[in-house]
């Protein structure tokens, strides 16, 4: 099967970030998307978006991806080939002190921010065997390289996304698959929005969309394994 051919699955998809990389796909690209998140409302307006900004082939899949079933039981349109893109963008942030988050908390951020990838993974990577090129890349975090008190659940998922995505580009360079970390830092999205912080002093979200579609468009030669990006002062108050 051929790379160039192959769709773009996005996780969280229904807004922010994750709706931002699918519509900079549907302006910039002609690959088919197909949009994975829980709210089957929000997935259908990103859809209207994507088609608006361009694209022409757009499915979404309403499923909550910590959940080895509901993504076992997937099943893709018709009209969208397989996706040889993989893009993790799922996740939530915990905005707790570390020792005062319970282990249900914990338990929550790791599923949300963890398992979420792995499960998207497990469902596809035999599909992605079976390109001539594939690509996986995983939004982790600046917290996955640092602790944060304040948010140390989240932090200590994230470390472990982190984790996982290097020992899968280990594990898998010898084949096809590429495997890109993004540790990202604090972006301008709904997770903000009832934050005091202004909007112009975080990473513009399109900017992050901007960089990887470009990064799925390098040569087979060529691959970003790990790249950080931060806000341009750095992290802004309190967070």
């Amino acid at each position: 099967m051929i790379y160039k051919d192959s769709s773009v699955l996005i996780t969280g998809a229904s807004q922010g970030i994750g709706r931002s990389i699918a519509i900079t796909f549907a302006a910039t690209t002609n690959r088919p998307l197909l949009l994975l998140a829980r709210s089957e409302d929000k997935l259908r307006e990103t859809k209207y978006l994507c088609e608006k900004a361009g694209a022409t082939h757009v499915a979404f899949l309403s499923c909550d991806a910590t959940d080895e079933v509901q993504l076992d039981a997937l099943q893709i349109p018709d009209e969208i080939p397989i996706p040889g893109i993989i893009v993790n963008n799922a996740g939530s942030y915990l905005y707790k002190k570390v020792t005062e988050t319970s282990a249900t908390e914990y338990q929550e951020q790791i599923d949300l921010n963890l398992f979420t990838a792995v499960n998207v993974i497990n469902r596809f990577l035999p599909d992605l065997r079976k390109f001539d090129r594939s690509l996986i890349l995983n939004i982790c975090s600046v917290g996955a390289l640092q602790g944060l008190g304040e948010s140390g659940a989240y932090s200590s998922a994230k470390h472990a996304l982190l984790g996982y995505t290097r020992s899968l580009r280990d594990e898998l360079k010898s084949t096809d698959i590429g495997v890109t970390a993004i540790n990202l830092g604090q972006t301008h999205s709904p997770s903000w929005d009832e934050s005091e912080m202004s909007p112009q002093k975080l990473i513009n979200p399109s900017d992050v969309s901007a960089l990887i579609v470009q990064m799925t468009q390098l040569s087979p030669r060529t691959l970003v394994e790990e790249i950080t990006i931060q806000p341009q002062h750095g992290r802004v108050a309190p967070m």
